[in-house]
């Protein structure tokens, strides 16, 4: 079971630490039966010392049925789901089995949370027979990113007479994932470069997983289905469509982590959307099954080049690295996009879509060159001054310097939705510079 665990009690400091474990009560009870008994000894009264010894020893008993008796409790936790996007709750079910032929007397739970989480849940079990079995539960919920544990168990024991109370901790753990939120989002149709040129347009088609739509001859053998017929039309020759797919480039998306690029934290700051932007980009591709890598500033890559998932591998397993690792991604302490542009280095992938933070002139010219001739670029650029509730920065210049270089810039205003900036990733701005259109163009393919 995801985020179970389950084991035996743990007793602590042994028959002194049981002892320890006398309440107001028991300890009154202890004392008035030794004074009772002292006092019985030198006035000779013999009732008296009963009573002393019956006061005395009834505590003690209480003592030892808790800690050496047949008195045995087991714990266990399940956690559905192990892992949740922000702001959605996960259900924890805790679970206690008395494995004692003897009932229990006043059981209470306190499992270990993190404050983001919520309060620490507590419960009160009045009473468990022999053999049986209590389940509880309650709820956790996190606005914020992150890898939280849950436990350990802490449960306290009672006497039925309330002389003794004794704490045990059962040493299982349960690990909560918060992912950041994703949204759904619709068809990228890219602008840039490839929007007046023919030259980024097949990187595009490759996206969208078309067949190669190249004909070649026929050939003894050849499925008539594939018959391209307007081909043959045209030619006077039979014609058939190329039995291979495109070799698809795939995408990468480059998220900014530096913590010079954003202002102020929490899940309504820029940073945040910027994770949360990079994991819906992620996901959608991968969903598309478009070969697709996580860049950060600080030059790693998920998945590491040359791995398996980089090559066409499992999208569910790639989606599960990468979504861990944005669970708690931070911010970087470098002050520079360098390593990200030697990550991408000449990797030819057809789709590069950037999550960017403040940009100073120098990491804009740098960002500028990391889109490559005949590629597609996005750049999803945020205003941190803005974001934070101040004026605004030179943020047209820097669109206007992207996209100068070939790049589709697209603004975001603070708190805005992915889904409709996505959609129109390619429209141009107010701000972009107009480009020479030729005869060749066409309408591209939706990734």
């Amino acid at each position: 079971m995801p985020g179970s665990g389950a084991d035996g009690a743990r007793e602590r400091g042994g028959v002194r630490g049981a002892l320890g474990g006398l309440t107001t009560r028991g300890r009154s009870f202890l004392a008035a039966g030794l004074a009772a008994a002292f006092c019985a000894y030198l006035l000779g009264q013999g009732d008296l010392l009963r009573v002393g010894l019956l006061l005395a020893v009834l505590p003690l008993l209480c003592v030892l049925f808790l800690h050496r008796t047949r008195h045995r409790v087991e714990g266990s936790r399940r956690l559905t789901p192990a892992q949740v996007p922000a702001g959605s709750e996960a259900r924890v079910t805790l679970r206690v089995d008395s494995v004692s032929r003897l009932p229990t007397g006043v059981l209470m739970l306190q499992d270990k949370v993190p404050y983001v989480l919520g309060p620490r849940p507590r419960f009160l079990l009045d009473r468990v027979e022999p053999g049986g079995r209590r389940e509880v539960s309650y709820r956790v919920r996190s606005d914020l990113r992150g890898r939280y544990q849950l436990g350990p168990l802490q449960l306290r024991l009672t006497d039925p007479f309330g002389m003794c109370e004794l704490d045990r901790a059962f040493s299982g753990q349960s690990t909560l994932t918060v992912v950041p939120r994703v949204e759904r989002l619709p068809p990228l149709r890219p602008g840039g470069e490839a929007r007046g040129f023919g030259e980024g347009r097949q990187h595009t088609l490759a996206l969208a997983g078309e067949d190669d739509l190249i004909p070649r001859g026929y050939r003894h053998g050849d499925d008539l289905r594939r018959v391209h017929w307007r081909s043959t039309a045209r030619l006077g020759e039979l014609m058939v469509r190329r039995e291979e797919q495109p070799q698809r480039t795939g995408c990468t998306v480059l998220l900014d982590t530096r913590a010079a690029g954003y202002a102020g934290s929490g899940p309504g700051s820029a940073f945040e959307w910027a994770v949360s932007g990079a994991a819906s980009a992620l996901l959608h591709l991968l969903e598309k099954d478009v070969p697709v890598r996580l860049v950060t500033d600080t030059g790693d890559a998920v998945p590491a080049e040359g791995s398996a998932t980089s090559h066409g591998g499992r999208s569910g397993q790639t989606a599960a690295l990468m979504m861990d690792l944005l669970a708690v991604v931070g911010h970087s302490d470098g002050a520079g996009l360098s390593r990200a542009h030697a990550a991408l280095g000449e990797s030819g992938e057809a789709l590069l879509v950037a999550f960017l933070g403040d940009l100073d002139e120098e990491q804009t010219t740098l960002t500028a060159r990391m889109r490559r001739p005949g590629s597609t670029a996005v750049a999803f650029l945020l205003d941190s001054a803005l974001w934070a509730g101040g004026g605004g920065s030179a943020l047209d210049a820097r669109a206007r310097r992207l996209r100068e270089a070939g790049w589709a810039v697209v603004p975001v205003p603070p708190g805005a939705p992915l889904a409709p900036l996505w959609g129109g990733a390619g429209t141009p701005g107010p701000a972009a510079a107009p480009r020479p259109r030729t005869a060749s163009t066409s309408s591209g393919g939706a990734a």
